[in-house]
């Protein structure tokens, strides 16, 4: 049975590599997107990892090692049969922790930032307090912010917001191809250029990126377009 799983990580910490601590995901309807992302099955698991926890980890999601002992290892963890989709806030950090599987990902980060060009703010807890009707309702629903369920459950409201605001987008490889349309940057991320519109972006400078290794591969799509364009 085909399915798209809204999926979230938490992790032995924040550089590479990093291993999952736990793992939760909802699969909704692999059909017609629908506003009300009814969960069609749900999973939640936590994993002992190879390596210690970072104390900066354990900070944000108060998974210990010593609540792991008599967990699976994390590579034990293994996408459903049939995932068409899977969807996340920043999902390529997800992707990454659970193998970078061949499966089209669906970014609803990229998708707020670009729906919601502002610099008020685009994380998961603040796409709460930016959507929902009161702060009191977002302060509840974020107390159990960075339990990976939890996470994936905000993910799905959020998800559900996007949806509203596009309303021709019906279709999850029409959304997937909006999130790929989104990911594409629109000004510099780094460097000395550094918040410049891509396409103001000098083109000697382009021409250097290209070069370069290891480059995020929608950065240089943005490149290539600029150059195309000059």
């Amino acid at each position: 049975m085909s399915q798209v799983l809204i999926i979230d990580t938490e992790t032995t910490g924040f550089a590479e590599p990093v291993e999952a601590v736990e793992v939760a995901w909802i699969a909704v309807d692999p059909g017609p997107t629908d506003p009300i992302l009814k969960p069609v099955t749900t999973f939640q698991q936590r994993y002992k990892p190879e390596k210690p926890i970072s104390f900066g980890a354990m900070a944000t999601h108060h998974i210990t090692d010593e609540d792991l002992v008599d967990c699976p290892p994390s590579s034990d963890f293994v996408l459903p049969e049939g995932t068409t989709f899977i969807v996340g806030h920043n999902i390529d950090f997800d992707w990454n922790v659970i193998g970078k599987p061949e499966i089209p990902r669906i970014c609803t980060l990229a998708l707020s930032r670009r729906l919601w060009p502002d610099d008020l703010g685009h994380s998961v807890g603040a796409m709460i307090y930016r959507l929902l009707k009161t702060k009191e309702r977002a302060k509840t629903m974020l107390k159990d912010a960075h339990s990976a369920y939890q996470d994936v459950l905000l993910t799905r409201i959020i998800l559900h917001h996007i949806l509203e605001q596009m309303p021709k987008v019906r279709t999850w490889e029409k959304l997937w191809e909006a999130s790929e349309r989104a990911r594409i940057p629109v000004t510099m991320p780094f460097g000395k250029h550094k918040g410049i519109p891509m396409a103001e972006l000098p083109i000697d400078y382009c021409e250097w990126l290209l070069k370069q290794s290891e480059m995020d591969p929608y950065l240089l799509t943005a490149v290539r377009q600029r150059i195309a364009h000059a």
